[in-house]
């Protein structure tokens, strides 16, 4: 018992150790601290980027309510360019964090799928996010009652009205960081200690809880499933960011030309109808 121990504690204090390993086995090694760090550094980063518009919001509605802007207005204007400017350094820091460890993503056992194929899978899963969304959003009308049309979405696209630059935070450093938080810090760490399931359903709870729309839960449970499943399928993480970028891309697509495209379908549905009149004339 006693040589155990004193092996187990040797081979501790060897891995540990800040020394470079000389043979070629081990020529890429890299302290294990490194690598346990940089998910925390992300995490931290993502935890800041939330919180941390906070501190500003006074100062700033102050400023746009000065410039003569009514206070809804200047709400908005004040929303819109704390996320823009929060989410937009805390993008710049957790890439700058990432770039530090080559290792990072190297969390899967197996081969990786091509560059193109975790591209193709990313327009792919936009479609699933689609389908998904539609049988959540159905099951929660018909089944649970509740109706359609999110108070989050909503007000997102109100604030990306009110100052356009919100756009790039919700199509791009929001997809983005959200999908190293909640795929490869979340699920992909409980991915190597637990298994797929409980890692995934873990990963799209707290992804759906994050979002703070709690009658919608379902809607973006789903959408976290999905998001792990692409994870997973291709072991790179530009699968779910592609997928991610593509969905919030068309929702505000959808929800900031809403009055144009109503006003197409009744444009349509008139000729229709003068059609079918002049027909039968």
């Amino acid at each position: 018992m006693p040589t155990k121990r004193k092996t187990f504690i040797d081979s501790f204090l060897k891995n540990g150790s800040s020394s470079r390993p000389k043979t070629k086995k081990n020529s890429s090694y890299r302290p294990k601290a490194q690598g346990t760090k940089t998910p925390l550094y992300v995490l931290l980063i993502f935890i800041a980027a939330q919180l941390s518009p906070i501190l500003f919001i006074s100062p700033t509605l102050n400023y746009f309510l000065d410039q003569g802007m009514d206070r809804e207005a200047a709400g908005a204007a004040t929303s819109g360019w704390l996320i823009f400017l929060t989410m937009g350094i805390g993008f710049i820091l957790t890439l700058l964090i990432i770039f530090r460890d080559k290792r990072f993503f190297d969390i899967w056992k197996g081969t990786k799928s091509t560059v193109l194929m975790s591209v193709v899978w990313g327009f792919l899963g936009f479609l699933l996010l689609l389908i998904g969304q539609s049988v959540a959003a159905l099951i929660e009308m018909k089944v649970l009652g509740i109706d359609p049309g999110s108070e989050n979405t909503a007000s997102l696209v109100y604030i990306a009205e009110a100052v356009p630059l919100a756009i790039v935070s919700i199509v791009l450093f929001g997809p983005i960081l959200e999908e190293l938080v909640f795929r490869r810090v979340l699920f992909g760490s409980l991915n190597q200690t637990t298994n797929f399931f409980f890692a995934t359903a873990i990963s799209a709870l707290v992804f759906a809880l994050i979002h703070f729309d709690f009658t919608h839960l379902l809607l973006y449970f789903t959408t976290g499933l999905i998001l792990a499943f692409l994870y997973q399928k291709t072991k790179r993480i530009i699968t779910p960011i592609i997928a991610h970028m593509c969905l919030n891309g068309y929702v505000m697509l959808i929800q900031l030309n809403m009055d144009k495209i109503l006003e197409f379908q009744e444009q349509m549905e008139k000729l229709q109808t003068t059609g079918f009149s002049s027909f039968f004339q």
